[in-house]
């Protein structure tokens, strides 16, 4: 499938990766013989935490308390909804009519739980060091962004100043994106009610609002 070359994995047991890609409103209108995803989901969500955990000791030095924070960066539902568009798994995932017909290909929590799927077929059919290339092949690239090297959380920094008076919000706006699905920059702006106070650009959403609300604290001198 073409699904592998995206991944750079290919199969020995082709059952396994349609395992992954069945959602279970296909399996329940289809009696499927292959099941559906939600063991692999189960498992992979494990699996997952454990490459990332070893990934994070070996290279950082840092307290339990930001490991986790960076940790959980990685591994919630939003990065991994990016992670699964950066392969465009929505295309080849088997859905039941309705969950396709309300756009389940594009809804996070389903794009989300198939790559956490798709990370235990690649563990169950290659073994431990498979997952983990295929793991730290998206990782990585998140850990080599400006909102990681940093090891701030510049938007929870900004919002806790804010605070202080009641009346001010803050709030983020996607202005542009640019690039290739496999490649895209986002462009972000962060505005104090309706004034620019920083921008940012990054690979994903989260990094460019990240970056946006480090320049806003350079601007406010914090």
């Amino acid at each position: 499938m073409d699904i592998e070359n995206r991944i750079e994995y290919h199969f020995k047991n082709a059952a396994i990766l349609q395992t992954a890609l069945t959602h279970s409103s296909y399996s329940n209108e289809m009696k499927s013989k292959y099941g559906n995803n939600e063991r692999l989901e189960f498992l992979g969500d494990s699996i997952l935490s454990v490459i990332v955990s070893d990934h994070l000791y070996k290279k950082f030095d840092l307290p339990e308390g930001e490991l986790t924070r960076i940790r959980a960066s990685l591994v919630c539902e939003a990065t991994l909804a990016e992670f699964a568009m950066e392969i465009a798994l929505g295309e080849y995932l088997l859905l039941g009519k309705g969950e396709s017909q309300m756009g389940g290909r594009n809804r996070p929590s389903v794009l989300a739980d198939a790559f956490e799927a798709l990370i235990a077929a690649v563990f169950l059919d290659g073994g431990i060091e498979a997952a983990r290339v295929f793991v730290l092949s998206r990782v990585q690239s998140r850990l080599c962004d400006d909102e990681v090297a940093g090891f701030k959380d510049y938007k929870t920094i900004l919002q806790e100043i804010i605070q202080h008076n009641p009346e001010e919000k803050v709030k983020y706006y996607l202005v542009g994106e640019s690039g290739p699905d496999h490649d895209k920059r986002f462009d972000v702006e962060v505005r104090l009610n309706s004034n620019v106070i920083g921008r940012g650009s990054g690979k994903s959403k989260k990094t460019a609002e990240q970056l946006a609300a480090k320049e806003a604290l350079e601007l406010m001198g914090n």
